[in-house]
């Protein structure tokens, strides 16, 4: 990091910092007016929450939980889960390559990546059913009644297991008095919503309710080649409701929803050539290189030069995209496209019937979502990797919960009781057409020349990418000349209709008891037995028949140490991802079963009325599950019994291999000690907290393939050999050998990720009218010091060897959050004013999962701002909004282009970029968007 990153990151810091400990220390003389302020609310102490299964007010809850008013989302713009970041500072939500599968994070924990396989470290609960995955939270929300954000493992409650913690989100029920609202809001990027709601009585034990929602807006990237935008939204929502309640004792609420959405998600650009290093002859790329031996080849990359930029270069990728910053302009080859369709709908029913002695909740739901989405996945002007728009690429879920649960109480009160069981079956199915394109060919080839001893040999205007065809390889030339021209050949070939089917059984039984020891010390046990089963089946169809003619051509010459690189190179390129014809018509199937035991304890203590002091431990757990993409099936080339193998066949088939899919459950042992504190206008909350993580389940692209694995610690020192550069193959010191060092006795093996630190969480309302809050939290979320790959103690991951002793992605230290909300009276008509400000400042973060540099995210601050008008009883208004106010531009997430790193040669060396010359691209945040809303309602 530069010296002025480190400075702007020490100021934001004491921004930060100095921003929650004002408003904590204006608290003082807001409380000591409290006798002149008649008006002032406990707004605070108002909000109803339901985390333990409980209504229960905000502040008697000892457990760490943020809960945001509808008219707090109202006022932040809230219209899905990512802008509860604004008030949440623990919370953090993204989305990457698809919308279909954001990533929510908790205290710098989440589920990383696109992979459907991977359940949510953060679930979603709508109305208290599951949905499937974190990401379909991006969907429209629609009247929001409230939003709850639970921090820390539930293992017990909260309907199935999270390790992290979950967000509850529920809607506004029927009213039994009439009432409609509706809005219209226009802003830049021709942003039009409407949205309207209509409530009321049907007969005097029924009530319903509908809401809808209309979006449509211009996308915030530009594909110049295809002349279309990107990241735009065409959407639309619908919600109806129906609340029968046939006696005081009895309520029946039943909800149906559905939604649409045919939006272009999701572009991304190359970061700057600040970042892709060696970029060569930027600045002159009319200018040849140098010459090759020959004299012929017009652009022979020179020693020092990153081949892989003078590959996409020559094969047409404009230079200027390595160096446009933040521009919003993407690189897209012609005919691509990022068009995809959703759909996401349900029904659920939620039975409450108190008994006299007990009250019974049932709440029965079942979903379906389906979300298919195209893409130009190699991000660049050259067709190097695509998915089509079709019926043969999307991920859908049918998923059926059921949650039962008795309350009651014993003793004489001194015991508020709770059991219940929890069942899901979710039926998962993936199917998939990602194909190389139609250059991937010439570029596979122009890639293995341009990149080391055959260099002299390159040019990208010829068969294979070869000027000359000399006796370079002795005897072994006509086969690797051969081999060349397979594999230039690959053009739109790959996987035709791959499909993963995974049948999942959950079920759960539980109890969560609170003891009221006195009147205020209580006591809280809870468990939760949990069983998971995972059925999984896949077939293959493919037509890149080059993977195996190369194969066959130089499978023989693996063992030639002096033919090796290039042999494996070659095999390598040709079977990318296991893009091969091998596995065409090949179908493989597995299942895993597990148990597990989890739960809480809680002992909180009430010295006065106002204030709650509690310590508590939870064991938390998410299953384990199958990693579903072909490519972690096997890497072209493995060895196996000492013996480079290259071929499934050779390997014992691909139904061998399907272990290599499967991945272990993550548990978590999570500590909490805090304080709540509210009284009058004054609220506050404090919570300090430490959860180590085991068989902490990570996702991480490397460039070429997914992989999902298990990390662990080890008690004993590995002197390194879990850092090992020349583990990885694009160091200049690769030694195959040292993958293999890094193991840990399996008695040493224990949790391998911590995050810890403190949270504090404070509400000032000193006048009716007016309204401030503020939120720190300070989370140091790292790895352990020495790593290895799973509970066996088996070595780590060699894309991995930057982990480490270093923070996770997505991670920052520290974040602040801010609101400010002032609805002033204006005269005595009856008209308020709106004022409203919230903020959000970051610290540094790296925003890949494999840590490397290039990745960092320097700390930011986002502000969003909304005035306006209302008239009398709030039946209309005017406002006028803003997001990202100033137009920060940042990264999202940073990811190795795929496919895209260059070839190593013994010169080069740059120990402060560990990914040698790979090129990086990213998924840009929202500019600043801006607009009016008009609202009225009746």
């Amino acid at each position: 990091m530069t010296s002025s990153s480190l400075l702007n990151a020490r100021l934001l810091r004491t921004t930060a910092l100095g921003v929650s400990i004002a408003v904590a220390a204006m608290s003082a003389p807001a409380f000591a007016q409290d006798a002149t302020t008649d008006n002032a609310e406990d707004t605070a102490n108002a909000i109803v929450v339901t985390a333990q299964g409980r209504s229960q007010l905000l502040s008697d809850v000892p457990v760490a939980i943020s809960a945001v008013s509808a008219e707090t989302l109202q006022n932040s713009g809230a219209n899905d889960i990512r802008q509860l970041n604004q008030v949440a500072p623990s919370l953090l939500v993204s989305s990457t390559g698809s919308e279909a599968n954001g990533s929510a994070r908790i205290r710098g924990i989440g589920t990383v990546g696109d992979n459907p396989g991977l359940e949510s470290s953060v679930p979603v609960f709508i109305d208290g059913v599951y949905r499937s995955r974190s990401g379909i939270g991006l969907n429209e929300l629609g009247e929001i009644d409230r939003v709850e954000v639970q921090r820390g493992p539930q293992g017990t409650l909260g309907g199935r297991n999270s390790s992290a913690g979950l967000i509850s989100i529920y809607s506004k029920k029927p009213d039994f008095n009439f009432g409609a609202s509706g809005e219209i809001t226009y802003g830049n990027y021709d942003y039009w919503r409407l949205s309207g709601s209509v409530t009321g009585p049907i007969t005097d034990k029924v009530a319903a309710r509908l809401d809808g929602v209309w979006v449509k807006r211009d996308g915030f990237l530009r594909d110049t080649t295809n002349n279309t935008d990107v990241n735009n939204r065409d959407r639309y929502f619908l919600r109806g409701q129906l609340l029968f309640e046939p006696t005081d004792a009895l309520s029946i609420r039943l909800i149906a929803d559905y939604t649409y959405r045919n939006e272009k998600c999701c572009g991304a650009i190359y970061v700057d050539n600040s970042v892709n290093p060696y970029i060569g002859n930027l600045n002159n790329p009319s200018t040849p290189l140098s010459t090759g031996a020959t004299g012929t080849p017009p652009n022979v990359p020179q020693a020092d030069g990153n081949n892989i930029i003078n590959v996409l270069r020559d094969l047409g990728q404009p230079l200027s995209a390595f160096s446009q910053g933040y521009s919003r302009n993407l690189s897209v080859s012609p005919g691509r496209s990022f068009a995809g369709k959703t759909k996401d709908y349900g029904f659920s029913g939620q039975i409450d019937w108190d008994l006299g002695g007990a009250t019974l909740t049932s709440i029965t739901g079942y979903r379906e979502y389906r979300s298919g989405q195209a893409g130009d996945l190699d991000y660049g002007a050259v067709d190097i990797l695509y998915r089509a728009p079709s019926d043969n690429a999307y991920r859908q879920f049918h998923t059926f919960t059921q949650e039962l649960r008795l309350q009651g109480e014993a003793l004489d009160g001194k015991l508020d009781w709770l059991v219940g069981g929890f069942y899901a079956n979710e039926k998962l199915t993936v199917r998939d057409n990602l194909r190389f394109g139609t250059q991937y060919g010439r570029f596979a080839s122009c890639r293995l020349i341009s990149g080391g001893a055959l260099a002299g040999l390159y040019s990208p205007t010829s068969p294979g990418c070869v000027a000359a065809r000399p006796a370079a390889f002795g005897a072994a030339s006509p086969a690797i000349y051969a081999a060349l021209d397979q594999l230039d050949s690959i053009s739109d070939k790959g996987s035709i209709d791959d499909r993963y089917r995974q049948d999942d059984t959950n079920w759960a039984l539980f109890t969560h008891n609170i003891f009221h020891i006195t009147d205020k010390l209580d006591l809280t046990l809870g468990v939760r037995y949990t069983h998971d089963k995972k059925k999984f089946a896949a077939t293959f169809t493919n037509d890149n028949q080059a993977c195996v003619n190369v194969q066959n051509l130089v499978g023989g010459f693996l063992g030639v140490t002096a033919l090796q690189p290039v042999s494996a190179g070659l095999i390598g390129l040709a079977c990318q991802g296991n893009s091969t014809a091998e596995l065409n018509g090949v179908s493989i199937n597995d299942q895993r079963s597990e148990d597990k035991w989890t739960g809480t304890a809680i002992l909180s203590y009430k010295p006065v009325d106002d204030l709650l002091i509690y310590a508590s431990y939870a064991r938390g757990y998410k299953a384990g599950g199958f990693n579903l993409d072909r490519s972690a099936l096997k890497n072209p080339i493995q060895i196996v019994g000492g013996v480079p193998t290259w071929s499934f066949a050779q390997a014992g088939g691909a139904q061998s291999l399907v272990g290599n899919l499967q991945f272990d459950p993550e548990t978590v042992d999570s500590y909490e000690l805090g304080a709540k504190y509210s009284t009058g206008p004054f609220s506050a909350g404090l919570t300090f907290f430490r959860s180590d993580f085991s068989s902490f389940q990570l996702n991480t692209f490397n460039g070429s393939l997914y992989l999902v694995q298990n990390v662990n610690g080890c008690s004993a020192d590995l002197n390194g050999a879990d850092r090992d550069q020349s583990k990885f193959t694009g160091s200049p010191n690769y030694n195959a050998a040292a993958v293999t060092t890094g193991a840990c006795a399996a008695d040493n093996v224990g949790w391998g990720v911590r995050t810890q630190g403190f949270e504090l969480e404070t509400s000032l309302v000193p006048a009716r009218n007016f309204r401030m809050t503020a939120g720190l939290t300070y989370a140091r979320t790292k790895y352990r010091n020495n790593l290895v790959g799973n509970a066996s103690g088996a070595p780590l991951d060699p894309a991995l060897r930057l982990l480490p002793g270093n923070n996770l992605s997505n991670a920052p230290e520290l974040v602040a959050t801010g609101s400010v909300t002032w609805t002033p009276e204006i005269g005595s008509s009856g008209l308020t004013g709106l004022v409203y400000i919230d903020g959000r400042m970051t610290s540094d973060y790296n925003t890949g999962s494999d840590l490397f540099p290039q990745k960092e995210q320097d700390g930011y601050a986002i502000f969003n701002a909304r005035v306006g008008v209302r008239g009398p009883d709030e039946k209309w208004g005017i406002e006028f909004w803003a997001q990202n106010l100033f137009n920060k531009q940042y990264a999202q997430v940073a990811f190795n282009s795929p496919f895209q790193e260059g070839g190593v040669s013994s010169a080069f060396s740059d120990p402060q970029y560990p990914g040698g010359r790979q090129i990086f691209s990213q998924f840009l945040a929202e500019p600043r968007t801006y607009g009016v809303t008009l609202r009225g309602k009746f």
